[in-house]
C-alpha cells in the first residue's frame, strides 16, 4: 500500500472518508478531461472513494497537518511506462502542492518501482497542467491533433481538443535528481 510523506502532504489510498472532499473538486470538474468523473451527488462520492481505495491507481494527496483531501494523482502502469495525472481541488491552487505530490510520486514510480517510462496527457488549453509537466522535467513530445472528445456543443456534436503529451524517462529524471 503506497503511503508517501513529503514536507506537507501524505500521498496514500483513498479511504471512504475521503468522499466528500473528492465530491468538492468531482462535482463540477474544471478540465473537461475529469468530465467523465463527475459526481452527481454525495452518494456518487462515496461509491467513487470506495472504488478507488482498493486499489493504488488513483492516490489521495491530503494534508500532513489534518489529512484533508486536497487532490489526488493517478498512475496507470503498463508494463514499465506508467500513465501519469493529477487533480486537485481549485481551493488549493497555487500553494506548490500538485508540485510536491507528483514529484514525490514520480520519485517512487522511478525508484521504487522501476518504471522506464512516465507519460501524461494534456489538453493544449490547460496551462497550469503544462508548466507543472516542463517543472517535473517532462519534455513535450507531440500534440495529438483534435485528439479526443470530452463534452457536446450545442447542436450535439462532440467538440475535439487537441491533446499534448509529456514525457519524461528513468535516466532524464536520475539527471535532475544529481
Amino acid at each position: 500500500m503506497l503511503n508517501i510523506k513529503t514536507e506537507r502532504l501524505i500521498l496514500r489510498r483513498f479511504q471512504e472518508t475521503d468522499s466528500l472532499a473528492l465530491y468538492a473538486y468531482l462535482h463540477e470538474p474544471r478540465s473537461s478531461c475529469f468530465f467523465s468523473l463527475r459526481l452527481s451527488d454525495e452518494a456518487a462520492a462515496l461509491n467513487e472513494a470506495k472504488k478507488r481505495s482498493a486499489d493504488d491507481q488513483y492516490i489521495a494527496v491530503c494534508l500532513k497537518e489534518n489529512d484533508e483531501l486536497i487532490g489526488d494523482l493517478f498512475a496507470m502502469p503498463e508494463e514499465d511506462a506508467i500513465s501519469v495525472g493529477w487533480n486537485f481541488n481549485p481551493r488549493f491552487a497555487g500553494q506548490g502542492y500538485a508540485f510536491e505530490a507528483a514529484h514525490a510520486l514520480f520519485a517512487h514510480l522511478f525508484d521504487a518501482r522501476h518504471a522506464r517510462r512516465l507519460y501524461a496527457y494534456v489538453e493544449d488549453t490547460n496551462q497550469p497542467s503544462q508548466r507543472l509537466c516542463r517543472k517535473l522535467g517532462m519534455r513535450l513530445e507531440g500534440t495529438f491533433m483534435e485528439f479526443v472528445s470530452f463534452m457536446n456543443d450545442q447542436k450535439g456534436q462532440p467538440v475535439y481538443e487537441n491533446t499534448m503529451q509529456y514525457a519524461i524517462l528513468r535516466r532524464e529524471w536520475s539527471t535532475l535528481k544529481a
